[in-house]
């Protein structure tokens, strides 16, 4: 009866995807029918704006949206297993901390060593390296660490601290750049899910496939991890291997899509909970599917809203998230009035 429940759970949570997949593409400044979505997954539609529109712009987004909400989605409910805290997320490590400071060094220096036009022919590329650098170097000091503390709140305070501090480092570089480099560094922390190409898609989902990979490998001690360490080791679990594989998936999923796409927050914190009101499961078989579904379709439809017809701007979709979400969160937790991992 119970899997019965849930599998029909899951099978609306489909449904409310593909409908968010089909508004997104067809929703923004120039609306394309449904009809005429019909017809350029067939290959027979005949307006070429249309088709530019879609497989230029839109389709790839769409599937930046789903790769990245899933992503997030799921690093979000690694944090909350593992610190066994419903307010971790998949920033808690200071992972995009450090990538937005590798954007920042790269932003900043540019800017001061080679001027702005010359910062402006390399900035695409440049920003995706720069912040893989410095996901991965805050990655390898976590990693380090992670030899060194068994206790995983001490991991947890030093995380939030490798935030604090390089969010720190950002704010002084940023007293000396120019308005131009500072704007544009700004807009970046928004998130943008519309300058991706299906190049950088191919690259970043190899990323998120073996990370996901590794999720599966690990589902039985993600369920013992729940009851505390002690008991996941008394159940035959090797803990520390367990701790390294769910700290690589995490730094791997988060460190991806903030290269590629910015800095989108509350997505990672939000989903899981919402996931766990409506399947109330703590078995992870169930969870890490529809916790990457259910953050495709909560960024699919934030991305909506922001280019919805009629704005003359697309919306921050860093904002949005928060926006949409957090009253979302809000609802679901007064109507079932408790909220637990």
């Amino acid at each position: 009866m119970k899997q019965q429940r849930f599998g029909i759970g899951i099978l609306i949570l489909c449904s409310v995807f593909l409908i968010a997949l089909l508004l997104n593409l067809a929703l923004g400044s120039v609306i394309i029918p449904l009809k005429e979505l019909g017809k350029l997954f067939l290959g027979s539609s005949t307006s070429s704006s249309f088709e530019y529109i879609m497989w230029d712009y839109r389709f790839p987004k769409a599937l930046a949206a789903i790769a990245i909400g899933g992503s997030l989605g799921v690093s979000g409910l690694l944090m909350q297993t593992f610190f066994r805290n419903p307010l971790a997320g998949p920033f808690v490590l200071g992972i995009s901390s450090g990538a937005s400071l590798g954007v920042a060094l790269f932003f900043f220096g540019s800017g001061l060593l080679f001027g702005l036009e010359s910062y402006q022919s390399i900035s695409r590329t440049g920003v995706i390296i720069a912040s893989s650098i410095g996901s991965g170097l805050v990655f390898s000091a976590i990693f380090t660490i992670a030899l060194r503390v068994k206790n995983t709140m001490g991991l947890l305070i030093i995380g939030l601290m490798f935030g604090s501090f390089t969010t720190a480092i950002v704010t002084v570089l940023s007293t000396f750049s120019s308005a131009e480099i500072l704007q544009r560094f700004v807009f970046w922390t928004y998130g943008n899910l519309g300058n991706l190409k299906f190049q950088e898609l191919q690259l970043m989902t190899i990323f998120i496939l073996i990370a996901l990979g590794c999720c599966v490998m690990i589902i039985k001690a993600l369920n013992s991890l729940l009851l505390g360490e002690n008991y996941a080791q008394s159940m035959g679990i090797p803990v520390r291997q367990t701790r390294f594989i769910i700290l690589f998936a995490t730094c791997l999923l988060t460190g991806a899509s903030t290269a590629f796409a910015g800095p989108i927050g509350f997505v990672g914190l939000a989903v899981p909970h919402v996931v766990r009101l409506l399947l109330p499961t703590s078995e992870h078989r169930i969870l890490l599917p529809a916790v990457f579904i259910m953050g495709g379709c909560l960024l699919l439809l934030c991305d909506t809203l922001a280019q919805l017809p009629g704005l003359e701007y697309s919306l921050p979709i860093n904002g949005v998230t928060s926006m949409v979400g957090a009253p979302l969160l809000i609802w679901l937790i007064l109507r079932k009035r408790k909220i637990e991992l």
